[in-house]
């Protein structure tokens, strides 16, 4: 008989992931600035399309190799602490984004942005995994992962706006002044499920489905042994072609409206929005997909494996019609189907981090796992920029973009197999690196 949760837990699950959703949201309204802002941005300094496509991809590489000690660091230090201040510096370098006066400038201001906005999503990890049981945390991810796409859907029209009637300079102020009061929302509201006092019967309830393991913070040299997982790898494989697809839309579908669509600045804030809002609905149907396997009898890691795996192949599929049809409309409806089993397939990935190991390791493997992820995603921009620039057209990009998904579902399915237990990672150095050992896991 599953146990019941108490008022405190109630509250902060609900706190948590509203806090989280509403960090997320701004967390990609702010990576979609420059995106928005792309054509009046290369117009004002001078750029050209393969220097936008380098621009858009230095918050990518930044993002993605702060990944690693971010993820680490949540696990050590705690979401609280570590969210504040994330938020507090991606939120200064998007207001600087402001101020810069060229593509240097910009370059380290949207570096900066990257380093800032690591901790978000390893850290809605570690806070699923603390305040919920395994039962329903594939929707709890859900929730919080759908922040990115509803920080599309909501950032296409309100950066337009702002841009048209304010200037894309005052664009990314008025962004960052807006980070900086989430940042202090979620210091004051959030609490930390180490220094939160719960009693015997919430804690048997927040680890109720957990196999036996400590929680105590993660040491470097302990979260260096998730490389000699292949569950890790897989994830870091898989989850690289669900991200660089998903950044060629992010990063250029504007452009691509515009530019290939021949579609004017004012319609293509809406038109791209509507793949955004499937992505929302996608995000939040991945993860419930993932409860209702598990309890139909579904491992926790089969029940994340098919359905992100086969949505991918999905994806990849409508990407290549939406790459070969004439009509705008078809397109976008095609667009829309890929980016709502894109994040569908994200969700999923995220609620694999939950139980691929042990709860202390929980943000360091999701941000392992975005790691290889964001390599995807900062070589999408710039590799779609300079295909643009060679062949005149976006339809090789989308094919490349559609092959490399199809890669990663096959990565899924092949190498992802059990999951990473306490005593595979204490007092077994020798054992680990051994390639049987590393076979079977």
């Amino acid at each position: 008989m599953a146990r019941k949760s108490s008022p405190r837990i109630r509250f902060m699950q609900r706190a948590a992931l509203a806090l989280l959703v509403l960090s997320g949201v701004v967390n990609y309204i702010d990576r979609a600035t420059l995106a928005i802002a792309n054509p009046l941005v290369r117009h004002d300094l001078g750029l050209s399309i393969p220097d936008m496509g380098m621009l858009l991809s230095a918050f990518l590489w930044a993002y993605a190799f702060a990944q690693l000690p971010a993820g680490a660091l949540v696990d050590r230090v705690g979401p609280r602490l570590l969210l504040a201040l994330g938020l507090a510096l991606w939120s200064g370098a998007q207001a600087l984004g402001g101020l810069v006066r060229n593509f240097g400038e910009f370059f380290a201001v949207r570096m900066l942005l990257g380093l800032g906005e690591a901790p978000q999503f390893p850290t809605g990890a570690r806070v699923v995994r603390d305040w919920f049981p395994v039962r329903n945390r594939g929707f709890a991810t859900g929730i919080f992962n759908c922040a990115s796409t509803l920080g599309n859907a909501i950032g296409a029209p309100l950066l337009t706006f702002l841009m048209l009637f304010f200037g894309w300079r005052w664009m990314f102020g008025i962004m960052g002044v807006a980070g900086l009061i989430v940042a202090a929302l979620w210091y004051l509201i959030y609490r930390d499920i180490a220094t939160a006092g719960l009693d015997a019967a919430e804690t048997a309830y927040v680890s109720e489905g957990d196999p036996p393991g400590a929680r105590a913070p993660t040491r470097f040299h302990e979260w260096r042994r998730l490389f000699r997982f292949r569950i890790t790898w897989g994830m870091i494989l898989g989850y690289f072609g669900t991200i660089y697809l998903t950044w060629v839309y992010t990063a250029w579908l504007p452009g691509y409206l515009e530019i290939e669509r021949h579609m004017t600045i004012a319609k293509t804030g809406w038109a791209a929005a509507i793949p955004s809002v499937a992505g929302v609905v996608g995000g939040i149907f991945g993860g419930w997909v993932v409860d209702a396997l598990v309890r139909l009898g579904l491992s926790p890691i089969a029940s994340r494996k098919y359905p992100m795996a086969l949505a991918l192949i999905g994806m990849a599929g409508f990407t290549i019609l939406a790459a070969e049809v004439e009509s705008n409309a078809v397109a976008i409806v095609c667009i829309s189907a890929a980016v709502f089993l894109g994040f569908s397939t994200s969700s999923s990935c995220w609620a694999m981090a939950s139980v691929a190991a042990p709860p202390n390791y929980t943000a360091s493997i999701g941000a392992i796992q975005n790691f290889g992820g964001y390599l995807g995603g900062a070589l999408a921009p710039t590799v779609t920029g300079f295909v643009v620039a060679a062949t005149g057209s976006f339809v090789p990009a989308l094919l490349a973009g559609a092959a490399i998904a199809v890669f990663s579902a096959i990565a899924y399915f092949v190498i992802i197999r059990a999951p990473i237990t306490e005593s595979d990672l204490l007092g077994q150095d020798a054992a680990l690196a051994t390639p049987v050992q590393i076979a079977g896991h």
